[in-house]
């Protein structure tokens, strides 16, 4: 039964998944492509979030955080349907700096 409907990068989704015993290869792979621990996670998660760009969706948010795009070129690629000014990409990418 699916009782809340929220993205998780592959940091937070390794949280969940290590109460599972079953699911030590599912962590192996994630693990392989995940580039933050989970308290750099939220923490990035949080300055996006606090940013409050009404284009900026949940879901763009986990794919920030799994890609962790270093140009604007690779941000771009993310929000290709809403389209980023200068300026919020600007602040975006100033804040993936800081954990990269």
């Amino acid at each position: 039964m699916i009782i809340n409907s929220e993205p998780l990068s592959m940091a937070e989704t390794l949280e969940y998944i290590k109460k599972d015993e079953n699911a030590a290869e599912i962590a192996g792979f994630i693990k392989k492509f995940n580039k933050l621990d989970i308290k750099e996670a939220r923490a990035l998660k949080e300055e996006v979030e606090a940013l409050n760009m009404i284009k900026i969706t949940p879901e763009g948010i986990v794919k920030i955080l799994d890609l962790l795009p270093e140009t604007a070129e690779e941000l771009n690629k993310i929000f290709i349907d809403v389209g980023l000014d200068e300026d919020e990409t600007k602040k975006i990418l100033d804040i993936i700096k800081k954990y990269k």
